[in-house]
């Protein structure tokens, strides 16, 4: 009896010592990075509506629940709505300074895909471990296009060479990529020389290029064939075209719906709203009428009555008053916020600059942007003092001025536009995109928090650029860049978002 009481207290001696061995990695599991408690959690794909809390390892979600979590950095989010964040699909922004503004707007990625870039193997160089947020890019048609005629490829490689040199503020690309459009805008590109512009956009879509951007509005003298065989080279590669349409009003629209039909291309068409202007909702209807009948078209606009673009580019060409039903006085030079006369007008068109363009209504912004196929996206100018202010305050100023303050749609809805439709635009050709714009056990943590009742824009058109207001904290691939609404000074967690055809 005595052996069995020594064999008994043995056994609880090892039992015990075996429950303290295997509770350790318990706890340890239950130890997050990051824990964001208390927040209304509102996640656009599974209709998730709810106070929970989040449980954050490394970059990734990975516990959603009503119970309390401990971590070693909790953010007590009560009041506050925890959404994914925030994803501009246009955005000409593409610097460090930038992407300050963007975070403070909620933005978690901006991607320059309506132009493009003429080498996406060096942009994505230039960027690397110097973005706030996350970066990709198309790669460009217009500037390959000039690359590809003759009379232009020591003036390209030039300026390609010029690129590789730059320090990582894309100001100076910017400028220079424009440029590079416009010394062959004016030109039909010679058939024979398709298959070695095919051959340069296919080297972009090796690089991580997410499509192709094809603004051809900014050269004219692009033949129709040139941009159907385009379409035909998309549909091939099962590369998304973004597209600034040619001319304003609806033949534009009609050309590039009409051949993605005919080609199967995927196909983004850019800023409706602009690009449209009075003639928007035909252009609505043509793109949803085609989206209904399956063709994968989609569309975005941002929440301002103005543009903004180059004074020297082929859309101040004669005519430009009558095509736009402005003048001069709706025109504004970025550098000084001036009104503009016709002598002021020439003499910068001379020079060549940035101008604001007050040419819509606030109607047809308004329209646009209730119907819930319409995604929203920035247009973001590189960063200057002046600059057009829809590269500091879009998401703000839809979600305080257009959901909440005219209840234009449910705060859902409205967060849907701006994560998980363009996060579902791009997962075709980025798988990575698979795990943004939502809210999941497994989704990247890319997080936005702010207060429905305080997000708002402060940046106008008279002004330097100010950040919004409301948006509380930002995370980026699981690390703050805004906390406590405060930029945090030095984060650089943005990654490159790239296309399934990189080749590394």
């Amino acid at each position: 009896m005595r052996r069995n009481v020594h064999r008994n207290r043995y056994s609880l001696a090892i039992s015990l010592l075996l429950f303290s061995t295997l509770i350790a990695p318990v706890s340890a599991q239950d130890q997050f990075d990051i824990v964001i408690a208390n927040g209304r959690v509102m996640d656009p794909e599974t209709g998730l509506d709810a106070i929970r809390n989040l449980g954050i390892r490394g970059e990734a979600v990975v516990e959603i629940t009503q119970r309390s979590l401990d971590g070693q950095t909790i953010v007590d989010a009560s009041g506050l709505i925890v959404s994914p964040g925030f994803i501009d699909l246009h955005s000409h922004g593409q610097s460090a300074r930038a992407n300050e503004f963007q975070a403070m707007d909620g933005v978690t990625t901006a991607l320059e895909l309506e132009a493009g870039v003429p080498d996406v193997g060096k942009f994505r160089t230039m960027r690397e471990g110097d973005a706030v947020i996350n970066y990709g890019a198309s790669i460009s048609h217009g500037a390959l296009r000039t690359w590809s005629m003759p009379q232009h490829q020591a003036e390209l490689d030039a300026l390609y060479e010029k690129m590789e040199q730059e320090d990582g503020d894309t100001g100076a690309s910017v400028s220079a990529f424009f440029a590079a459009i416009s010394a062959g805008q004016y030109q039909e590109l010679d058939p024979q020389r398709y298959p070695l512009l095919w051959q340069r956009l296919e080297k972009g879509l090796q690089d991580g290029a997410l499509g192709i951007g094809m603004p051809h509005a900014y050269y004219p003298g692009v033949s129709h064939d040139e941009i159907f065989r385009l379409f035909e080279f998309a549909a091939e590669h099962e590369a998304i075209i973004y597209t600034h349409v040619k001319g304003m009003g609806v033949t534009g629209v009609q050309e590039v719906v009409s051949n993605a039909v005919a080609t199967g291309a995927p196909l983004h068409i850019v800023h409706l709203n602009s690009s449209s202007l009075w003639s928007y909702q035909t252009n609505l209807d043509i793109i949803l009428g085609a989206q209904e009948r399956g063709a994968d078209i989609t569309t975005e606009a941002y929440p301002y009555t103005a543009a903004s673009t180059g004074i020297e580019s082929a859309l101040f060409d004669d005519g430009w008053q009558d095509k736009m039903r402005i003048s001069y006085g709706d025109v504004q030079w970025q550098d000084t916020g001036e009104r503009l006369t016709e002598a002021r007008f020439k003499k910068y068109r001379e020079e060549g600059g940035i101008v604001i363009i007050h040419l819509m209504k606030p109607e047809w912004i308004k329209a646009i942007l209730s119907d819930p196929r319409v995604m929203v996206a920035s247009d973001g100018m590189p960063y200057a003092p002046g600059a057009h202010p829809r590269g500091a305050g879009t998401f703000s100023r839809f979600l305080g001025r257009y959901v909440r303050d005219q209840e234009l749609m449910s705060l859902m809805a409205g967060l849907a536009k701006m994560t998980l439709m363009p996060a579902r635009r791009l997962e075709a050709i980025s798988p990575q995109m698979k795990r943004k714009g939502r809210i999941q056990i497994g989704s990247d943590a890319d997080i936005t928090i702010f207060s429905e009742e305080q997000i708002i824009d402060t940046a106008d058109f008279d002004s330097e650029l100010s950040y919004s207001e409301g948006v509380r904290y930002v995370l980026v691939n699981g690390q703050f860049v805004v906390w406590d609404g405060h930029l945090v000074e030095g984060a650089r967690p943005g990654r490159a978002i790239l296309g399934r055809a990189a080749v590394f």
